[in-house]
């Protein structure tokens, strides 16, 4: 692997980070300070893409791809591996939630109903 253009260690290790972050719990301040510097980071290298196109070219060379177009692409699949798998947990969260309350609900109803039923009837 040594040999390997650079951008594939770099693909790789942003895949496994997304991976990992994913797996681990959502709730937190420490999940949300995460989450907001990546924002950050993903605002400052967009700013810096379009201010110095060159730039971005520069560093897609470094990390073994042809052009900056490529590195832009590669980097976008990345996210939007990230922001699908993360779609996909927060519904999966959302599921367990309803189900969870549409239980509850059940429940009370038929307490209420075992209640009225069992209850002596008023004049």
């Amino acid at each position: 692997m040594l040999d390997q253009p650079l951008i594939k260690v770099v693909l790789l290790v942003a895949i496994v980070g997304i991976t990992v972050m994913l797996t681990r719990s959502t709730a937190g301040a420490r999940h949300q300070a995460v989450r907001r510097l990546m924002l950050a980071g993903f605002f400052a290298v967009a700013v810096l893409a379009i201010l110095f196109p060159g730039l971005l070219t520069r560093v897609a060379q470094v990390l073994g791809v042809g052009r900056g177009a490529d590195l832009l692409l590669y980097g976008l699949v990345v996210f939007f591996f990230g922001y699908v798998a993360a779609s996909y947990r927060r519904s999966r969260h959302t599921d367990l939630q309803i189900t969870t309350l549409a239980r509850e609900l059940a429940l009370r109803e038929a307490l209420d109903e075992r209640a009225k039923g069992s209850a002596p009837d008023a004049p």
